[in-house]
């Protein structure tokens, strides 16, 4: 039957004419196609763009009573910000323009980490263009060079706006400080491979530099018509920054030099023999070469986080240029000097874990949590015993680590410190693109304040 059943061309109702033919059901008919009619008489609503709307709304209506840039706005007021004034030079009793509230700006660039956003002109956009980024602003006149100007002026202002939410949420029983956990992240730098370069040719592209800078000394006695006075400017200070580049360059290659001398004293000579000249970057001198998390090495800073692991808060914060040995102790002062009083317990992994840090800091009455490394021996049961040169807070250490509960409190430290990690990536810490030392401790401090406001309001919600 099925083989002399004709169905229709139309493979929409193939199926149901299979399907009917086997039931013993009448054939359906094919749907009848109402043929388009012509264009000019279609009713369409089009655009019309040339009429005036009168829309009567104010900013405080753009946005619903809990959206978090009034959160965050709420809690800056809670705090005061007088160190963020510092560089303002305009008065009630001078003449000139009045200044941008540093409150706005510091908000704006909140907010825009919150959502991840690092790019000053993506801010100064969306501050024409978003509601949320509009409410914030006020109409208070905002610029990305301003806005990128103020992102790296005030680390030390971030600093402390740091310490007061942690003192803050401490007065109100959200921040314990009873067990700590301490890690590193590196974030990718500023800065390539390529622009490390060694003493002759730093000091080569240096001299380069200073030609430069009075060749344009001497374009300004007579000015190119075509070239704007911004313009002439910005190649000037463009030329200054590499000239102080390059010889903060050649300052670093002494002690460069030095650290690569001490690395290859235990070598052989024939590897020694190898090893080249010292070298630094043009880009970014501070950066150096770490050893990433995918094992390649790439010019990179080493983010030091102190989190609390009952709260989530991140009590400490850092940047340095080297790895994370001897980092422990220096993080629980600066833990101390925020918040007055000392840790408990501090979970750290086996890259923190030298005996002068554990000692040091088991003499400060805080315990320790790391895990022990094999011995040369590379046997299980030799991994907790004393070995040659531990101090006494050393055996007892590697003694307490060999327990199961020594071993389940550490496991809280990923849960704690890897986790601020993820949360400062999702803030954008995934590359600095600023260069130095000073400025990219700056931009890590932002994120660290939004992500410690952003646990303020969930404790305390």
């Amino acid at each position: 039957i099925l083989s002399s059943f004709v169905c229709p061309e139309d493979s929409k109702y193939r199926w149901t004419c299979l399907r009917g033919a086997r039931q013993g059901l009448p054939d359906p008919q094919p749907r009848t196609s109402v043929p388009p009619a012509p264009t000019a008489d279609l009713r369409l609503v089009r655009p019309v763009r040339d009429q005036m709307e009168w829309v009567p709304q104010r900013l405080d209506e753009l946005l619903p009573e809990d959206h978090q840039a009034r959160a965050i706005w709420a809690f800056l007021e809670r705090l005061d910000l007088s160190a963020f004034s510092a560089l303002i030079k305009a008065a009630t009793d001078r003449p000139g323009r009045s200044a941008t509230d540093p409150r706005v700006l510091l908000a704006l660039w909140l907010f825009a980490t919150a959502d991840g956003i690092g790019s000053a002109r993506k801010l100064a956009k969306l501050c024409e263009e978003h509601h949320a980024y509009r409410w914030i602003r006020g109409g208070v006149p905002v610029n990305y060079h301003l806005l990128s100007d103020f992102r790296v002026a005030h680390r030390e202002a971030l600093d402390d706006l740091m310490t007061q939410i942690i003192a803050s949420m401490m007065e109100e029983g959200l921040v314990t400080l009873y067990r700590v956990a301490q890690d590193g992240m590196r974030v990718r730098a500023s800065a390539g491979a390529a622009s490390y370069r060694r003493e002759d040719s730093l000091e080569q592209r240096r001299q380069e530099a200073r030609e430069q800078i009075e060749r344009l000394a001497k374009e300004r006695e007579s000015p190119d018509p075509q070239v704007t006075r911004r313009q002439r400017a910005a190649r000037e200070r463009a030329a200054r920054e590499r000239e102080e580049r390059l010889t903060a360059a050649l300052g670093h290659l002494p002690a460069l030099q030095a650290a690569k001398d001490l690395q290859t004293r235990t070598q052989t000579k024939a590897k020694r023999a190898k090893v080249k000249e010292a070298r630094a970057s043009t880009t970014d001198p501070d950066v150096r070469v770490l050893k990433m998390p995918d094992g390649g090495f790439r010019p990179a800073y080493n983010l030091q986080v102190a989190t609390d692991t009952d709260s989530g808060v991140i009590v400490g914060a850092g940047v340095v240029t080297t790895a994370d040995q001897g980092q422990a102790a220096l993080m629980e002062e600066q833990v101390v000097r925020r918040t007055g009083s000392g840790p408990k317990e501090w979970l750290m992994d086996g890259g923190f874990a030298t005996r002068e840090d554990i000692t040091t800091l088991e003499t400060r009455q805080v315990t320790v949590y790391a895990p022990v490394r094999l011995p040369r021996s590379k046997k299980e049961e030799d991994r907790y015993r004393p070995r040659y040169g531990d101090s006494p807070q050393v055996v007892a250490w590697r003694q307490r680590m060999s327990t199961p509960e020594a071993q389940r409190i550490y496991r809280q430290r990923a849960a704690s410190a890897e986790w601020s990690n993820a949360q400062l990536r999702q803030h954008g810490i995934q590359q600095f693109t600023v260069r130095g030392v000073a400025k990219a401790t700056t931009v890590a401090l932002l994120a660290i304040v939004v992500h410690d406001l952003l646990r303020w309001a969930a404790l305390t919600a």
